[in-house]
């Protein structure tokens, strides 16, 4: 064995291990080479294989999308059922908040039917009530101190100043002196016929009864006589006395009769008619109503001569209310307007029409030339006439008590607090008006005690406003008094201004009377020739003075007037007839 080559053992197996692994790559290298030898065998493979993935991939797609579809229908119904419970919602709070305003008109209509309409109010029975909290106002220390004591100073008043009204037992009073009396002598049983067995005392008995006696109408003949002066052989007939109307055969007591009738007792024409036939004469309405629009011509100078005379006062009061008027392309009745201005410091007052219209631009047209104090209850159309040099507006606290007062039901505990502040201020009047107070005097007692308290309130509502809903009456009433402050306040400038506008409002009921008799005015025209005759008979209402006389005394001298134009015609006022002794 010692001649025979050694080797390594190590050596051998790598040798061994590199062959393997070569005769393994060739093999396998073969194995390719013959599969690639078919290259459309191998393409078919490999088109067949990507097929196959892109078949899966899209059934895996497909499946995806079918997925994402389900999910957006979810996710869209699931939106559509939001949608559905937002609406519900919606409609929920909507017929929530109207059940709140039909339960709100409720109150009022009830208390309007059946309640007490007055909006004078005690004082609560709390007298914490009265207290105001001041850590969320932005007065300072010294204006708080100045409320407070205005607050102190206005009780100390309406203790000693407001009295209790003395219970009033009805007792009949005697008939007026100045009326004319009749006699009517009744004597004892038996007595007539049988004169001689009786004894009669000069001692009597005497009861008084008022009577009436009932309308009558008559026809005045006019004879003009013809004379002929001796010394001039001119013949001469008596000239024909002026009527009222032309070709008319209504008197001045007639006419004066329907309109005032009309106007002032608020009898429509309709109803008067009646009482003339049942005296014996038929007038067709046609004619009445031609009489209506005549006599309005009549008293058209004198009503422009109001107007001018009260838009140069300083100082005046304005309200506007409906008036129902016969639209006859409509075939129904539309809302009009009447507008009312009222002079303070003379017995004036004025009622406008346009067209029906409520709009800005009335007040802007009527006012546009006026300057002075214009008080109103709030309404916007005047908003802007508060930018011209020369007016100053001052609202009504009687509007925005009585905003209070309807949030009486649904906000005692503020309500209560809101109108015991106005009730001060109330007081302040009364006081001033029992003191008699002259114009300067009034102002600086206002500035004292009156100020303060509005200052406070004000500071009052700002800080609870924020705590209340804004469309509740509550906070309607707030928003009306922070909206209006500066308005509200702004009598405290003068003397002569007024706490609020009850004067002119005062002056328009009479159209709402009216209105309740006649229901409408046929056209536009009526509507502007009632508001003519409105002024007459509100300004004959505020001087004390008989409009029958009045009526009758100016149909009777207007046209005295017709050719002079050197006389005035506001000579026909009530007031000035009056102080002269001609009515």
């Amino acid at each position: 064995m010692s001649g025979q080559p050694s080797y390594d053992n190590a050596f051998v197996e790598q040798l061994l291990a590199k062959l393997d692994q070569e005769y393994r790559l060739r093999r396998s290298a073969e194995s390719r080479l013959a599969e690639m030898s078919d290259v459309a065998a191998l393409k078919e493979g490999y088109e067949r294989k990507l097929a196959d993935k892109d078949k899966t991939i899209a059934g895996k797609d497909k499946t995806i999308a079918g997925k994402d579809k389900t999910i957006a229908d979810k996710d869209k119904t699931i939106a559509d059922k939001d949608k559905t419970i937002a609406d519900k919602d919606k409609t929920i709070a909507d017929k929530e908040d109207e059940i709140i305003r039909l339960n709100q008109r409720l109150q009022y209509l009830l208390r309007k039917v059946w309640g007490r309409m007055s909006e004078k109010s005690k004082l609560p029975k709390d007298p914490r009530q009265l207290e105001i909290d001041f850590g969320e106002t932005d007065l300072t220390e010294e204006e708080r101190t100045a409320v407070k004591d205005a607050q102190e100073a206005v009780k100390e008043m309406r203790k000693v100043h407001v009295k209790e009204h003395d219970k009033l037992v009805p007792v009949r009073k005697s008939l007026p002196e100045e009326l004319p009396r009749k006699e009517r002598h009744v004597y004892p049983e038996g007595y007539i016929g049988h004169e001689d067995e009786w004894v009669l005392f000069k001692d009597t008995e005497v009861s008084e009864s008022l009577e009436i006696t009932t309308p009558e109408l008559y026809v005045l003949r006019t004879v003009r006589h013809k004379g002929m002066l001796k010394k001039t052989k001119k013949i001469c007939t008596a000239p024909v006395p002026v009527k009222p109307l032309e070709r008319s055969y209504a008197g001045s007591t007639v006419l004066t009769e329907l309109t005032v009738g009309k106007y002032f007792y608020h009898i429509p024409f309709y109803r008067q008619l009646d009482m003339f036939k049942k005296l014996g004469m038929k007038i067709p309405q046609s004619t009445v109503e031609l009489w209506f629009y005549g006599v309005a011509d009549l008293l058209l100078p004198l009503y422009m001569r109001i107007k001018e005379i009260i838009l140069s006062e300083d100082y005046v009061e304005s309200d506007e209310t409906t008036e129902p008027i016969v639209d006859r392309d409509k075939k129904r009745t539309v809302k009009g307007y009447l507008w009312a201005v009222r002079a303070i410091l003379k017995p004036l007052v004025f009622f406008h029409y346009h067209d029906g219209s409520r709009a800005g631009k009335v007040a802007l047209e009527f006012f546009k030339d006026y300057r002075g104090a214009l008080q109103v209850d709030g309404y916007a159309a005047y908003d802007i006439l508060d930018k011209f040099d020369g007016i100053i507006i001052l609202c009504c606290w009687a509007h925005a008590r009585r905003y209070f007062d309807r949030a009486l039901n649904s906000d005692k505990e503020r309500a209560e607090y809101a109108l015991s502040q106005i009730s001060m201020l109330y007081t302040v009047e009364s006081v001033a008006d029992e003191k008699e107070m002259d114009y300067d005097h009034r102002k600086d007692y206002r500035q004292q005690y009156a100020y303060p308290i509005i200052r406070g309130l004000e500071a009052w509502a700002k800080a609870e406003y924020e705590k209340v809903l804004p469309k509740s009456p509550i906070g309607k009433a707030m928003h009306y008094l922070l909206v209006h402050i500066r308005q509200l306040s702004r009598y405290t400038l003068n003397g002569k201004y007024r706490i609020d506008n009850n004067l002119v409002e005062n002056s328009i009921r009479p159209v709402a009377v009216g209105r309740k008799g006649y229901l409408f005015c046929g056209n536009h025209r009526a509507a502007e020739d009632a508001a003519i005759y409105y002024t007459m008979m509100g300004c004959c209402k505020l001087a004390n003075v008989d409009p029958k006389k009045w009526m009758l005394y100016f149909l009777n001298h207007i046209h005295e007037y017709d050719n002079d134009n050197s006389r005035d015609v506001a000579d026909f006022l009530p007031l000035n007839l009056k102080e002269k002794g001609l009515i």
